[in-house]
């Protein structure tokens, strides 16, 4: 009898599982950006939390719950109502997870009477991490934790709401929220025929004994099963935030029916729905016809958000790469010892080392910003800036890192498919890249001195006249359509300007790569001013 297989048992020449990572002690420029935030990584636990989040066991419930995607229920077998969304086992233990680390609420645990927001960058740090295992279950995490900021325009739901968002026990229930140990928050913004035009909306708000009942439909609300939303209604005065709760204050079910659950290229773990309200019940949030400027409060910080998990995609997405070129021979050689994979792993590292540095600066800056104008107006310009380098970068960078694994990359059971079909949300969602770039413009037209001591303060550790970099502050000089210029311009500059604040070194390599020279449109053809080799050892230390 013979023993022979007409095929080998194990596969030749590929790289190990990427699994039971440290993501933050293997994370150089994460943990150079935790230290000029000042943190005591001991104190922080940032290592621990790092070491959960890169197990094995956290990134296999990861590809499970993108495996495995929601399924919305409408109707129970006897055909009364439900409008309840389904989630496998997997999403609901990273949900467990993220909710005892805080990351839907850490920013408010020590908010105190005045109901203002502190730790952002600690906060970050996490999310940054967290989403490197997940993407999708961060949703309904930024969206709670961003919701306060709009609750506070309504102090007494703030009140009541908070004990509710402060808690760590994940309870995925359907049922009313002061039942609950601990809640999560959705939003719903826009309607079918204005999307980002949220100033057409159609649904209407009639004032009622106790609140508000609203009637419509919203095109996108994330995160339906949510305990209540934030959405956007016309009321007798304008344009208003209300929040909706998934009961009514006497226990019955408000009419929130979910249309269908919205098919997505990536974000595959996460709901997103299409819903209707048929006089549902709903509490005020800020005055009448102010519903912009309410939710603008929340949007800030998921931005923000946005900004720092892009950047914690393209971490993952470089580090994976370099781990498959650490392995892989090709032509006798490993391919990362191979010139011009080098020249394309180092120009990939230097775009996550600037996007990290400039994600972490920009989370420093809500941290100092209550107490400080000049960290507050950075706040203000910087962040749709980010927002729109940051997430707009993160597509590219991935697809040239499922590049360095050739065949494989393309090939569905190895993370970075999953990734890149991730990656363009961010950008998307909060505000795609031209409202960015116009929001850029209005931040400059409103504020124009404190937005010129802002960008003339960036090119200080440079070396760089920002004129000559076309970041003119004049408001007759600004232009709708070099909008995406300036705002790509002033995103780049901030990142230097947050690089500058390092011991890296890497600040000169990052400005004639980005800001001088070609502007070469593809990873690996940029001149790194001498900084590869350095790029590459500090992608993954030994």
């Amino acid at each position: 009898m013979t023993t022979d297989f007409p095929f080998a048992l194990e596969a030749p020449n590929q790289s190990p599982p990427f699994v039971d990572r440290n993501f933050f002690d293997e994370d150089l420029p994460l943990r150079d950006a935790a230290a000029r935030a000042g943190f005591d990584d001991e104190a922080e636990q940032l290592s621990a939390f790092g070491a959960a989040y890169g197990a094995e066991e956290q990134l296999e419930a990861g590809r499970l719950a993108n495996e495995n995607p929601p399924r919305l229920r409408v109707v129970d077998s006897r055909g009364n109502r439900l409008d309840a969304v389904e989630f496998h086992p997997a999403y609901h233990a990273l949900m467990t997870r993220s909710m005892q680390a805080g990351l839907h609420c850490s920013i408010w645990d020590h908010a105190g009477e005045a109901m203002s927001p502190q730790g952002h960058a600690a906060r970050a740090v996490r999310l940054y991490i967290a989403t490197q295992t997940e993407a999708g279950h961060m949703c309904p995490l930024t969206m709670t934790n961003a919701s306060l900021a709009a609750l506070r325009a309504a102090p007494d739901v703030a009140r009541a709401w908070l004990p509710k968002i402060l808690g760590r026990a994940y309870d995925p229930a359907l049922k009313p929220w002061w039942e609950k140990s601990a809640v999560t928050l959705g939003m719903g913004m826009t309607e079918p025929q204005g999307g980002t035009d949220v100033r057409a909306n159609t649904s209407k708000a009639a004032p009622v004994e106790g609140g508000y009942e609203i009637t419509g439909a919203k095109w996108f609300m994330s995160a339906p099963m949510c305990d209540a939303f934030l959405v956007l209604a016309q009321a007798p005065g304008g344009l208003t935030t209300f929040l909706l709760p998934r009961f009514r204050p006497d226990g019955a079910k408000n009419a929130i029916f979910f249309r269908r659950l919205k098919d997505k290229l990536g974000n595959r773990s996460n709901a997103s729905s299409e819903v209707e309200f048929v006089n549902a019940f709903g509490e005020r949030i800020g005055e009448e016809g102010q519903g912009i400027k309410t939710i603008l409060e929340m949007v800030q910080l998921t931005r923000l958000d946005c900004a720092v998990s892009s950047a914690g995609l393209m971490r993952f997405a470089v580090a994976y790469a370099a781990h498959h070129s650490s392995w892989r021979r090709v032509f006798q050689r490993r391919l990362i010892d191979q010139s011009l994979m080098r020249a394309t792993l180092a120009d990939l590292a230097l775009e996550v080392e600037g996007a990290t540095a400039l994600a972490l600066r920009l989370a420093r800056a809500f941290d100092r910003a209550p107490d400080d104008p000049s960290e507050a107006a950075y706040a203000r310009l910087v962040t749709p800036a980010a927002k729109y380098l940051i997430c707009k970068s993160a597509p590219h960078l991935v697809y040239e890192a499922m590049e360095c694994l050739g065949g494989n990359g393309y090939v569905e059971e190895w993370p970075l498919a999953r990734l890149y079909r991730e990656a363009p949300v961010n950008a998307i969602w909060e505000g795609s890249g031209n409202v960015m770039a116009l929001d850029v413009l209005r931040a400059v037209s409103r504020a124009p001195e404190a937005a010129a001591g802002t960008i003339a303060k960036l090119g200080e550790a440079s070396g760089l006249d920002p004129t000559a970099l076309g970041l003119f502050v004049s408001p007759a000089a600004l232009s709708e359509r070099q909008a995406r210029r300036f705002c790509e311009r002033l995103a780049r500059l901030a990142a230097a300007d947050a690089l500058a604040e390092g011991q890296a070194g890497l600040n000169e390599a990052y400005v004639a790569a980005r800001l001088r020279g070609e502007g070469a449109s593809q990873y690996g053809a940029a001149d790194l001013a001498g900084a590869e080799d350095k790029l590459i050892e500090r992608i993954l230390p030994a």
